[in-house]
């Protein structure tokens, strides 16, 4: 398992990896799967950039204000 997958365990079966993959990167479902995953589609190693790293964090903050926000209106 890749050092992120490893990091996103606990909450990787509760994401939907296409629709942050399009809303927040604007690419393909495959493209962030290839990303997790640590290979391409040629099976050459891949990983995020720097600068996706945080966009994939400020997503990840995103939603989970977006949840909160949904939570606390119920």
């Amino acid at each position: 398992m890749t050092k992120i997958m490893e990091q996103l365990k606990d909450i990787v079966l509760y994401i939907k990896w296409g629709n942050i993959s399009k809303d927040y990167f604007g690419f393909s479902r495959s493209w962030i799967y290839q990303r997790l995953n640590g290979y391409d589609g040629n099976g050459n190693p891949c990983e995020f950039t720097p600068s996706q790293k945080e966009t994939l964090r400020e997503a990840f903050r995103d939603i989970a204000r977006r949840l909160n926000e949904t939570a606390d209106s119920l």
